[in-house]
């Protein structure tokens, strides 16, 4: 069966005039005329009776009740696939890590699919090594991370450095200093994330560099979770600031002192080939990228920024 007859069909008896619908159609009245001889013929009955007064026959009546379901799914099958079109609808992957995925991606998401909720969006939070991996075999679109090994096969993005900062327990010696510098690790036990984090590698590299790797070292397997060992009196920790917010009970936050820096470079990591983007996805990369790199610019737009600096600030004084 054609579906425009079908839909001719419908429009013809909601208006009770092969003329009438014909017009609406823009078609000439023969060519009406024809789709309904057509459809008819494809059912074997006839669904109009030809003459005047205008009138449906017992099985047109029946048609028209059993088919009104599936024109009103197919306008909307139809509308959906001119979204996904020009897209407004699809399906994208998105890979991110901590501490993105708690702390800026969740008010991102919901500014993009306000704009555009026709497009659905899963979420993928594992740790950048993962996230390369899922990215190369097709697992996610793109994903928000920091910058993976070097690899001929990804292209990474870099949109902002993540600032990070000491946290400590308040009655900690360290926490009477303003800042704390390189050599004030040597003698108090670190909480590090996993090994395979690039977080952790950047800490070790900067420690090293500077003659003072600590002695004691806990490794916690989760970046989001190392606020709450320090909370718990365990040790002191690089974290990313914007995890700050709030800041633990019982903890403090301080800066590093001159010459000590591990900020990460975050980034958007996809495919060299181009893994060509849908065009859903296209949107919610130019969308996080815009947003990503403004709240660079203006980190105080970002939840977390202003509590941390408060308490540096109380620090110093």
């Amino acid at each position: 069966m054609d579906l425009k007859a079908i839909k001719t069909f419908h429009l013809i008896a909601k208006h009770e005039s092969f003329i009438r619908a014909a017009e609406e159609l823009n078609y000439s009245p023969s060519a009406v005329t024809m789709q309904i001889r057509k459809l008819e013929s494809d059912l074997g009955v006839t669904l109009i009776e030809r003459g005047k007064p205008f009138r449906l026959t017992e099985a047109g009546r029946l048609f028209r009740e059993q088919s009104l379901p599936l024109i009103r799914h197919m306008e909307q099958l139809q509308a959906i696939m001119a979204d996904w079109e020009t897209g407004e609808a699809g399906h994208v992957r998105l890979g991110v890590t901590e501490p993105t995925a708690s702390h800026r991606l969740p008010g991102l998401l919901k500014t993009f699919l306000e704009r555009h909720p026709n497009i659905r969006i899963s979420v993928d939070i594992a740790d950048t090594p993962t996230l390369a991996d899922r990215v190369l075999r097709g697992d996610v679109d793109l994903a928000l991370c920091s910058s993976p090994d070097a690899g001929e096969e990804l292209y990474y993005e870099a949109l902002f450095k993540e600032p990070f900062a000491v946290l400590l327990p308040e009655n900690h010696p360290l926490a009477r200093k303003a800042a704390i510098d390189a050599r004030d690790f040597r003698e108090h036990r670190l909480l590090v994330t996993s090994a395979v984090c690039p977080y952790r590698r950047k800490l070790e590299m900067t420690l090293k560099d500077a003659g003072n790797v600590p002695a004691d070292v806990m490794e916690i397997g989760s970046m989001s979770a190392l606020k709450h060992y320090v909370a718990g009196g365990l040790g002191i920790a690089l974290v990313p600031e914007i995890s700050l917010d709030p800041l633990p009970r019982g903890t403090v936050v301080r800066p590093l002192g001159e010459g000590l820096s591990v900020d990460m470079a975050f980034g958007m990591l996809y495919p060299k080939t181009g893994a060509p983007f849908t065009r859903a996805a296209t949107r919610l990369y130019r969308f996080l990228k815009h947003e990503l790199r403004q709240n660079a610019l203006n980190p105080l737009a970002v939840s977390g920024y202003s509590a941390v600096w408060t308490g540096v600030e109380r620090g110093r004084s």
